[in-house]
This record gives C-alpha cells, structure tokens and sequence, in this order.
C-alpha cells in the first residue's frame, strides 16, 4: 500500500522535484549517448564507416530493446507485488553507471568492438528499467487532473538538463579532431588526447557522473510506496507477481483500451526513438558534420523539444492527452518528410541547391539550414508525444496496477524498437544508403497514428 500522501496525490513539493529531476539525471543518456555524440561518433569514427556503422548500430540498440521488450512487464509485475520502486531503480542505475563507464573503451579501430557493445546494450536496457519503476510513481504524486503537467514538466526539465550536459560537453570537452577546438572555439577544459578521441569516449563516464549526482533527489525525497509483501520471502514476491501478470495476460480483453494504447505506442514510439537515434548518424554522413555541428544541432533541437514538452504538458490537461498525441504524430510525419527531402545538394528531393563551400563555416549550405529547420518541427512535436504517452497511460490505468502496466508501457515501446532499428540497419545494408534506410522509420509512425485514434481517454478499473 502507499502512504497516505500517495494515495490522496498530494504531495510535497521537494517530492516531486525528486521525481522531476530524475528526468534531468537520465537525459544526457538520450541527448549525448544514443543522439547527438557517441552514436555519430561510434558509427563514422569508431567503426570508421558512417554506412557500416549505422548498421551495426542498428543491430546493438535492436538487441537492446528485445531485452526490454522481453523483462520489463515481469520486473513491473514483480515490483507491484512487492510495493516499493526506489530498491529496483537502485539496482538498474548500478547497471546503467557501470554500461556508460564501458563506453571510454570506444577507441578508434575497432579493437574493443565487443566491449563496447555491450556496454551499449547494458546501458541502454538498464537506462529504461528505471524508467519503468519511476513513471510508476506518477499516479501517486499528483491528482489526474495534473498528470499532463507533471509529465509536461519533467519531460522539459529533462530537456533542459540534456541541453546544459549537451553545452558542456560540446562547448568545453570534445574537441574537433582537426580543429583541436570545441565548438564554442575553445580549448578542451580537460587535457585530452584528439588523436585517440578522448574527448568522445568520455561521453559515457561523462553521462554516468551526471547520472550518479542529480539521481540523488528523487530516493532522497520523493516518497515511495511502503513494502507489501507482508512478511512473504523474496520468492514468494516473484511468485505473486507473476502470477499477476499471467491473470493481467489471461484476462487482457477487459483492458482492451489499454492493450489498444500500448499496441500504438508499439509502434510510433519506436519510430520517435528511431528518428532520435539516427537523425545525428544521418546527418553526418549526408553532410559531413564533425562534433561542432552535431553539438550545436543538438542544442537546438533540445531548446524546440523542451518547449514542446512545456506547451504540450498544459495542452494535455484541457484537451487530453489523446488529441495531442494525434496532432503531434502528423506534424512529426511532416516533419521527418522535410528531412529526408534534404541533402548536400538538393532540398525537397528535387530542387537543387549549390552545397556548402569550403570554409563557408558552420551549416553554411541551404540543404542544412533547411534540414534543420525540418529537425526543429521534430524536436517540438517529440516532447510532447513523449510526455502525453506517460500521462495518457497514467489516466487510463488502474493505480494499483501502474507498474505491472509501465512495464507494459515500455514493452510497448521496445518490442518493435528492435524492429524498427534492425529494418533501418536491413535496408539500409541492401540499399547501400542512408536515405532509404531511414525512410523505413515513418511506416511506423503512421501504423500508431492510424491506432492511437482508436483509444479512450477513460481510466480502467480492476477486474476480479
């Protein structure tokens, strides 16, 4: 059971700024590790072949997300039966420290290839466990008239922390390898070695030092629920909560609303991630941006992203989480269309352009000042895709229930994620192109639109 608090929905603020800043902790994951750095980094340098490398990058964060897709819903049932969150955000977060510190074994030429994959693939299924347990927490810290803006929030509070890890990072550490100048112009604050790219393998231990400290808050305030295990023994927890599960799977038709949900976010989910986790390799192939354009690419893209997340939060309170989700996806849809449209030579797939000159400074070619502004229509409409999925999933389910279906929740979302980066990675190897291997991204988008338009906004109850 939770504590009074919880239950009534009233809590604290010191608590939820525990829980919003969690948001913050996890961001640099998203913005430094999976988007706008490492992953370009791993692909165009690392593997040295931006094609190859996307590839293979495809495979890793497919195998990832089969992980997910496959525990997440036990280790949701198996928290709800035994009550509280906060000791299985511990140990994921142990996991997700240790996979992003593998990360600074990512030297160029591919020796520690092996390594370094894995600690991709930790990284990545531990940083969405503790998603699982922390979006739980939702129904219990606010009433569902507020859901929307405490999702609204934390997901612009994260935002913003990816943007100032995005700033010191790319501003103050990772230096341009022919430059031997970050991109604000600078020297790197800490002495390190271009050659072997030191600045981009401390990405990882980077992100994992900025998880460790603004993690802190949400164990040190936010209230969890007390324990329910009511004197049963570890295995009896685990026994309990699968066997919830078994009677949630049994009796999946009297949360039909539910499985409609989760099945649309299946699949627009995994291609928003998708979009996200390429957009950066794309553009380094396409127009060969270095550190500097990626950095100051990700700043934007985060600044549009966090105003949605803002906009979108108190849109969903007044008119529902569902409507926005709706209007979000078309405009991605256009979006992600304006961006695969451009080039280095060409704008809307057939007007020519003349491409950058030598010299002519950053984003200096038409194709990238209007591939930008594509990625800026992405950036607003991800926030508030985001975020309204959370709040939309935290009104219709039953509270009592919320982990076991957040569990669901990022099955959800991981059970195509390795679809949706293993179809890039097969097409893009068939047809030798980024193009192309990136277009197979928006069949996803429009399968969840077409879906997500079938749901209610109605919360379910329990069923015995």
């Amino acid at each position: 059971m939770a504590t009074s608090a919880a239950r009534r929905g009233d809590t604290n603020w010191r608590g939820l700024f525990g829980w919003v800043m969690f948001d913050w902790a996890t961001q640099p994951f998203y913005t430094l590790v999976l988007t706008f750095l490492f992953a370009p980094y791993f692909a165009a340098t690392f593997i040295g072949d931006a094609t190859r490398g996307q590839e293979i990058w495809g495979y890793t964060t497919a195998f990832a997300g089969l992980i997910v897709a496959l525990i997440s819903p036990v280790l949701g049932s198996i928290a709800d039966a035994a009550g509280r969150r906060k000791p299985w955000i511990a140990v994921s977060s142990a996991a997700l420290v240790a996979g992003l510190f593998g990360l600074w074994f990512a030297e160029p030429g591919g020796e520690a290839i092996i390594l370094v994959l894995l600690a991709v693939v930790v990284a990545t299924v531990a940083v969405e466990f503790t998603t699982v347990f922390t979006n739980a927490m939702m129904p219990s810290l606010v009433p569902s008239g507020q859901l929307g803006r405490l999702s609204g929030i934390g997901w612009a509070i994260g935002y913003v922390g990816g943007l100032i890890s995005l700033i010191i990072t790319a501003g103050f550490i990772v230096a341009d390898g022919e430059t031997g100048r970050t991109m604000l112009g600078l020297r790197p604050i800490v002495p390190l070695d271009t050659l072997s790219h030191e600045g981009d393998r401390l990405i990882g231990p980077f992100s994992a030092v900025w998880y460790l400290v603004f993690a802190l808050p949400l164990f040190l305030l936010t209230p969890d629920r007390k324990s329910s295990r009511d004197g049963r023994s570890n295995s009896e927890v685990v026994r309990a909560g699968l066997h919830e599960l078994k009677e949630t799977i049994a009796n999946v038709r009297q949360y039909a609303n539910i499985v409609r949900f989760l099945v649309a976010r299946m699949f627009y989910a995994d291609g928003l991630g998708a979009i996200f986790a390429f957009g950066g390799i794309y553009a380094a192939g396409q127009f060969g941006w270095t550190a500097t354009e990626l950095g100051l690419f990700g700043i934007i893209l985060t600044v549009t992203a966090g105003i949605g997340a803002i906009i979108g939060g108190t849109l969903d309170d007044r008119a529902g989480a569902r409507t926005v989700i709706i209007w979000g996806l078309i405009l991605l849809l256009v979006g992600c269309a304006g961006v695969l449209s451009v080039d280095r030579t060409h704008i809307f797939y057939v007007i020519e352009v003349a491409p950058p000159r030598p010299g002519g400074g950053i984003f200096a070619g038409p194709g990238e000042i209007v591939y930008i502004l594509f990625g800026c229509v992405i950036g607003l409409m991800a926030g508030p895709i985001q975020a309204s999925s959370r709040s939309l999933l935290a009104r219709i389910s039953p509270p009592e229930m919320s982990t076991k279906f957040f569990g669901l929740f990022a099955f959800s979302g991981k059970i195509t994620s390795f679809a949706t980066p293993f179809a890039v990675g097969v097409v893009t190897g068939l047809a030798d192109g980024q193009r192309i291997g990136i277009a197979a991204i928006t069949i996803f988008l429009i399968i969840g639109l077409l879906l997500v338009m079938t749901v209610r906004e109605e919360r379910a109850t329990v069923r015995v």
